[in-house]
């Protein structure tokens, strides 16, 4: 990776040779201004506002606008003639806890090599001492013609720099905040705790910019000379929403969402209709219980509880099939049975006209 600064940390007595990467790089889609009549680029040119002319780069300078509305000519040199000790030094100023840095302070991060083979000792010697002390070290440096602000800090075998806001660049939250007055239930609390649990951790190399890959898809797309399918937008702005129901069906969701992936342990959530007649401290301490016990519960229960409605339905088919095998037999036997009663009459009916064809006299016929 390409360097972009080379100096030095300088850490007491100490000076370590660093050379200064950007940890961050950006995939944002870009576009260019073009002219929608023909296509053609729209570019900006430079052009004073006094002889209206355009200028290149090499007539530009740097000027203060004073508040009379006067500028003031500022040169290279003249900044250059300023004592700034951080010129080409990172200069560590103090060690403190990680959780002492605001993370509104937080902006660009960059990577710091080592440079040079005489460099590597001290370098690691920083960055072990960083480790075992779980600090991170605030130090001023000089970038682009100012002096910023720096965290540093271990970031594998590697040591990263922040650059921070300085505090004075830091507005208040003052009148950001919701109005005062509103209440939040412990029902809602304990609903909104169980929305968290359910939806659980993720991987953060897993998410991505959904709406970058659409723009990539949507140039692609036209530059084949497809039709791009358009997507409505979803109307959320507006609505005024019950917040217990949204909870309940935003845990529901969630529940839905990873019972189709793998088995996890998920929270309990109590209907809000449960609550109704019972005291609040009572059924708050309940569900939280619920939740918790709920939560605890591994996904071998899970896998018991499908075995043994595995097992109940197939013992009821067991039963149904001897069931139907049963009445099948019944009804062959009543069947046959009444086949040799109907066979056993008929038959004593025929004898019975044997026995009287015999027995009846014939009368002679006289001549």
């Amino acid at each position: 990776m390409r360097s972009i600064w080379n100096g030095a940390i300088s850490f007491g007595l100490v000076s370590i040779p660093v050379k200064l990467i950007n940890a961050t790089e950006n995939h944002s889609v870009s576009f260019r201004q073009i002219h929608l009549t023909d296509g053609g680029r729209v570019r900006y040119r430079k052009v004073c506002e006094l002889d209206g002319e355009e200028v290149t780069s090499a007539e530009i300078g740097k000027g203060y606008e004073d508040a009379d509305g006067s500028v003031i000519p500022i040169t290279d040199e003249d900044l250059g003639s300023l004592p700034l000790p951080t010129a080409k030094t990172i200069e560590i100023v103090a060690f403190v806890p990680a959780g002492a840095i605001d993370p509104l302070q937080m902006d660009t991060a960059y990577y710091l090599s080592a440079n040079g083979v005489p460099a590597a000792k001290p370098y690691t010697l920083l960055r072990e001492a960083l480790k075992r002390s779980r600090k991170v070290a605030v130090a001023k440096y000089a970038l682009r013609g100012r002096e910023r602000l720096g965290m540093l800090r271990v970031v594998d075998d590697v040591i990263a720099m922040h650059g921070l806001l300085w505090p004075d660049e830091i507005r208040t939250a003052e009148d950001v905040a919701p109005e005062a007055g509103v209440k939040v239930r412990d029902a809602e609390l304990d609903l909104a705790d169980a929305l968290m649990a359910t939806l659980g951790e993720v991987d953060m190399d897993s998410l991505h910019d959904d709406y970058r890959e659409a723009v990539e898809e949507l140039v692609a797309a036209k530059a084949a000379g497809e039709v791009p399918q358009r997507a409505e937008p979803e109307d959320t702005g507006g609505k005024v929403i019950d917040l217990v129901a949204a909870l309940e069906s935003s845990v529901r969701a969630a529940k839905e969402a990873r019972a189709s992936g793998e088995d996890a342990p998920v929270a309990k959530v109590t209907s809000m209709a449960d609550h109704k007649g019972g005291k609040a401290g009572s059924s708050t301490a309940a569900k939280k219980t619920t939740a918790s016990k709920t939560a605890e519960k591994k996904p071998a229960a899970k896998k018991t509880a499908a075995s043994r409605t595995a097992a109940k339905k197939t013992t009821a088919k067991k039963t149904t099939a001897k069931k139907s095998a049963a009445k099948k037999s019944a009804a062959q036997k009543t069947t046959a049975k009444k086949s040799a009663a109907k066979k056993s009459a008929a038959q004593k009916t025929t004898a019975k006209k044997r026995s009287s064809t015999k027995t009846t006299p014939r009368k002679r016929t006289s001549a």
